[in-house]
């Protein structure tokens, strides 16, 4: 994987959207997840895609949809201060 990519199952793991990488996978293969890439959404069906900055990534978080942009991929699976700074509110106003 190339520095500027992370694969999705990590990176749902890192950001504190699963609470296991195994989770993070399931979730991804039961074809949960959507990734907006350069404007094209795509379902995603194997944890192995990557995502990159910019991207946005579309899945549901208990009873609601989250929507997502990536800003970083992180070292490790930190605090959740460190988690946040992975991702921004893609449904937010003025983003």
């Amino acid at each position: 994987m190339s520095e500027g990519a992370c694969r999705v199952d990590v990176w749902l793991w890192r950001a504190r959207f699963a609470k296991t990488r195994s989770a993070a996978a399931a979730m991804v293969e039961a074809g949960r997840v959507r990734l907006t890439h350069h404007g094209a959404q795509t379902r995603l069906d194997k944890p192995s895609r990557s995502v990159h900055v910019g991207d946005v990534l579309l899945f549901p978080a208990g009873s609601r949809l989250v929507e997502v942009e990536v800003l970083g991929f992180g070292e490790r699976r930190g605090p959740a201060d460190e988690a946040r700074g992975l991702w921004r509110d893609a449904t937010a106003p003025g983003g």
